[in-house]
């Protein structure tokens, strides 16, 4: 079943069918299908939001969030930012996509402590996407990853969105870290700051072109 719609919307999307509001359920459907299996497809999203904005009185505010959020799982990529292009002024202004539209700010922001406030406070909406969660702790482990050395490790907890220990164990693991009591070693991010000295060198032959149009 997941194929065959895979498949056909593969289709619909190679054509200027792609364009035809008739086929408009059908993505609808395929969006629904993300949402519940854990998978995504940035191109039939946008053509969904770019019919909507051709055909506003076919408008589906329930679709685009599910739409928005399967971008915010895909951060650090910008697909938030290009379906954000595609909303209608009057379309972003609706209450749940403005609230959408703040998570990805402080996403963006990192500001981690504050997303997962937001988040908490609004399950009904988030839990309809599938390893939602997870997915946006891949984004935090991302960052952790290139910006600490060492981190605390309630800290880390936190930053992932207030997880116990066993969960907590399994992401130190995933990403290969090391459990060191109260903190958890990252990596030797000296390499990473360390300061280069660049030499450049050119050639007289090289300028001699260039002196000839002074």
């Amino acid at each position: 079943m997941a194929e065959t719609m895979k498949q056909t919307v593969a289709s619909i999307l190679k054509s200027i069918e792609r364009y035809n509001p008739a086929n408009l359920q059908t993505l609808e459907r395929y969006v629904d299908m993300q949402s519940r299996e854990n998978t995504y497809d940035l191109e039939a999203n946008l053509a969904v939001l770019k019919l909507y904005q051709f055909n506003p009185d076919k408008f589906n505010p329930d679709i685009t969030c599910q739409i928005l959020l399967k971008a915010l799982t895909n951060f650090p990529h910008t697909d938030f930012t290009l379906c954000k292009c595609l909303l209608l002024e009057s379309v972003a202004e609706n209450e749940t996509i403005s609230q959408i539209k703040y998570l990805a700010d402080i996403l963006e922001q990192c500001d981690f402590a504050q997303f997962w406030n937001r988040v908490h406070q609004m399950p009904e909406l988030c839990n309809r996407i599938s390893n939602f969660h997870d997915s946006i702790r891949k984004f935090v482990c991302h960052v952790v990853g290139i910006t600490f050395q060492t981190i605390d490790k309630n800290n880390l907890a936190n930053l992932l969105g207030g997880i116990d220990d066993v969960t907590l164990k399994h992401w130190v693991k995933k990403y290969g870290w090391r459990d060191e009591g109260n903190l958890i070693f990252i990596a030797n991010q000296d390499e990473n700051i360390k300061t280069k000295n660049i030499t450049e060198k050119i050639e007289f032959d090289h300028l001699a072109p260039l002196m000839t149009l002074l």
